[in-house]
Order: structure tokens, then sequence, then C-alpha cells
């Protein structure tokens, strides 16, 4: 089973790593840290290129959330864990 980093572009997308990973990490804004520390955390969590890292920052400060990773349960929970060390509010959601 694929545990790397599965980025949500379209629908085609979307409905195979539901059929495959159907655990996602959810994002939520605040206004407590910087766009940097948000970004950094997210490449921490993911391995995302900073590119991707950033155009996620950005969605979750316009939309109020956004969906960071796709993935096993496992891979999920690591890496919420590690969004959380610097006490982003993230949630773990079946999809």
């Amino acid at each position: 089973m694929n545990t790397e980093p599965q980025e949500v572009t379209d629908n085609k997308t979307i409905q195979q790593v539901e059929l495959g990973n159907p655990w996602q990490v959810m994002l939520f804004n605040d206004e407590v840290h910087s766009f940097d520390e948000v970004i950094l955390q997210i490449q921490k969590a993911t391995g995302y290129a900073l590119e991707r890292a950033v155009e996620l920052t950005i969605r979750v400060h316009q939309k109020g959330r956004a969906l960071v990773y796709v993935g096993t349960k496992e891979k999920c929970e690591k890496v919420s864990a590690i969004l959380q060390q610097i006490q982003l509010t993230v949630q773990i959601e079946k999809t």
C-alpha cells in the first residue's frame, strides 16, 4: 500500500485516494502562527515541496481549513502529531 503523501487535485484523484486511503488530515486556520511557521511544519509533516506547502498554507488562510494529507490511518496520525507539535489545530477524518 502506498504511504507516500498524496495530493488531492481533481475528482479522479479524490476517488482513487478514497479507495486506497480512507483517512485524511484537515488543517484549520488560526491567528497565532505565521505563514512561515505553518509552511515549515507542513513540509516537516508531509515531505511536500516548498511550493505545495505554501499553496496549502494560503488555502488554509483563505478558506479557514484545508485538506493537507490523505493516507492510511497510521500515516495520518503521524502527520497530525507533527503538525500539532507547534499547536496547530488538525482533525483526522475518515473519508
